[in-house]
């Protein structure tokens, strides 16, 4: 038998950014079949009003009637659509009826949503038992007939339409739960997420501000559908007999009008129609927000992050010198491989000294950002620290539970990532983005807002306002770059992190952030940690020099020794790959064999 709940093809419909609301609205607007629907759900919505007003000044209008006038035909006696078996006005039973029918589907899916919501938010962004036990639970209720399941619950119990609903709703809750948990998912992983987490955001904040926002899209459109499916389920309900039958609902009347089908077959058909337009005026705006969504919507990123750490069990090792900030001390980091962990970094050493920069340079893959991460607090769920300490303001954040090493860490230090535009996110504007943080810490919306803008002006943004006011979308990827600059010294970190600043942006606009970290630096003087390959930027900045390669520090110096006489091959090897444009062949000398010797010399 089918089950009841179904889950709606509605992959791909995310939310929006509310700066394209707009764009919704107009999609829905030019669709003629969300059109119809629509004028069908005003309809029905007076309906119940009217319904109300009947209850109120007419008590009896919807049971009451003239055996003299029964199984009336339509228009006889001022009867528009006749009359039933006991002389009632099928019209004004009808709008009775739409009463039951139409707020005990509303009890279903609120039921529905208020299980299901809160529970997939949770489950999908925090994992771990939670999940698999909701995972577990929504499977079974899912592998169950539902249908057949609705009827015993409600010849066991009772069948009063609140009761019915109440059951529907929680049998309704999987399909909610699964599309709920999934959008999560999708999006707990984007950069804007983590940007949060850094900025001292707590996890429920998080959630309402930065991932509800993509949930919200699929189950309003879930919530047009799932409406269709508790209106069929509750008259399927009645018709059959196993609802309420002193209340009067649109499943009823069709009952009704069966058993005189033959004698009155309008007592069917009325009822029957208004059910089905019902529907299908549910369904076009399901379908009809679902195209307007997915005009303007775009598939988060997948992932998953998690700050769950194993135990540490070492014995730490004495606090550096009060003049380190952060040091890092043998830090070994490890995934889970085939038969044995793979690890990534491996005995990790460098110290960072206040007030000065620390370049860690190396190739790709050689655990620079892994390393970031740790210290940051943001490896992935699948990551696990296998040793070593980090020592943050004279505290080995290792040492500490999960909370208070979050709260250490989020209050310290801040972070610049390398894509810009993926730390912002897409739903806020600019300066809702910047104020946030600082009212999480106590400031008043009209003080964060005078220091924001007073940031967004120091960071060499031209019009402040007008970007405060922007969408991230609006902006280029240097004044986004700017933006985060801002927002990371916007909470006066001890360290900044920066990883790979540059990278994205042509040779004008790096100097422009080089000169920018270098004057923030002076100003607030934070220590700043710097993540790159680029060893020009590590010659322009920074003061010490720690080399990575395979996930190993190989060498660390101040900037002057490593340029001048790097001790380890693999810093010569850097060192050696780096452009001499004292030493820049033609480019056409290569194919020209013993003749480029001769170009060279002639070649000015």
């Amino acid at each position: 038998m089918t089950d009841i709940p179904g889950s709606p093809d509605i992959a791909g419909s995310h939310t929006v950014p509310p700066r394209e609301h707009r764009d919704i609205r107009a999609g829905l607007v030019s669709n003629a079949a969300a059109h119809v629907g629509l004028a069908i759900l005003l309809v029905i919505a007076a309906s119940v009003l009217g319904s109300f007003y009947l209850d109120w000044f007419h008590p009896d209008a919807g049971i009451s009637g003239d055996l003299s006038q029964r199984n009336g035909a339509p228009g006889v006696g001022g009867h528009l659509l006749g009359t039933d078996t006991a002389g009632r006005d099928v019209l004004l039973r009808l709008i009775v009826a739409s009463q039951t029918t139409i707020l005990g589907a509303g009890l279903a899916v609120v039921v529905a949503l208020l299980v299901s919501m809160p529970l997939g938010l949770s489950a999908g962004y925090f994992g771990g038992k939670l999940d698999a036990i909701s995972q577990w639970v929504a499977a079974l209720i899912m592998s169950l007939p539902s249908l057949l399941l609705l009827i015993t619950l409600v010849s066991v119990t009772s069948p009063a339409t609140t009761t019915v609903m109440t059951f529907l709703g929680l049998l309704m809750f999987p399909a909610v739960f699964r599309l709920v948990r999934g959008q999560v998912i999708a999006v707990k992983n984007e950069l804007y997420v983590d940007a949060a987490r850094i900025s001292g955001l707590s996890d429920a904040r998080i959630i309402a501000r930065h991932v509800f926002g993509v949930v919200r899209g699929p189950i309003v459109i879930m919530t047009a559908i799932l409406c269709g499916v508790a209106v069929t389920a509750q008259a399927g309900l009645d018709f059959i007999g196993l609802g309420d039958s002193q209340t009067a609902t649109w499943g009823q009347m069709m009952n009704e009008g069966f058993l005189v089908f033959y004698s009155n077959k309008a007592l069917f058909i009325w009822p029957g129609i208004t059910l089905t337009l019902t529907i299908a005026a549910f369904m076009l705006v399901g379908n009809g927000m679902r195209d307007a969504f997915a005009r303007t919507s775009e598939d988060p990123a997948a992932g998953s992050r998690s700050v769950e750490r194993i135990p540490l069990t070492q014995n730490p090792s004495p606090a550096p010198d009060a003049d380190i900030v952060l040091a890092v001390r043998d830090l070994v980091v490890a995934y889970p491989g085939a038969g044995h962990a793979r690890e990534v970094v491996r005995s990790a050493e460098f110290a960072l000294r206040r007030g000065h920069t620390l370049g860690v340079v190396g190739e790709s893959g050689s655990g620079k950002t892994q390393t970031a991460f740790a210290i940051l607090d943001l490896l992935p769920a699948a990551a696990r620290i296998q040793r070593g300490e980090i020592w943050l303001d004279g505290v080995n954040t290792l040492s500490l539970a999960a909370a208070e090493r979050g709260a250490l860490v989020r209050s310290r230090v801040a972070y610049v990532p390398q894509e810009p535009m993926s730390n912002l996110d897409p739903a806020f504007t600019i300066g809702f983005q910047l104020v946030e943080p600082l009212r999480v810490r106590g400031m008043s919306k009209k003080d964060a807002r005078k220091r924001a803008l007073e940031l967004l002006a120091r960071v060499g943004i031209p019009e402040p306002e007008r970007t405060f006011a922007s969408y991230p979308h609006q902006i280029s990827g240097g004044m986004a770059q700017r933006v985060l600059i801002a927002g990371a010294v916007s909470t006066d970190p001890a360290v900044l992190i920066a990883d790979e600043p540059t990278t994205a942006l042509d040779v004008t606009v790096q100097a422009e952030i080089l000169d920018l970290f270098r004057d923030l630096q002076a100003e607030f003087g934070m220590s700043i940690l710097l993540v790159t390959h680029n060893l020009g930027v590590v010659a322009d900045l920074c003061d010490d020099v720690a080399v990575m390669r395979n996930g190993e520090v190989v060498e660390t110096a101040t900037v002057e020794e490593f340029f001048a006489g790097p001790q380890h091959p693999y810093s010569r090897t850097l060192l050696g790959s780096m452009p001499d444009p004292d030493h820049i062949r033609p480019p056409f000398a290569l194919e020209l064999g013993d003749d480029a010797a001769h170009l060279e010399k002639t070649t000015p």
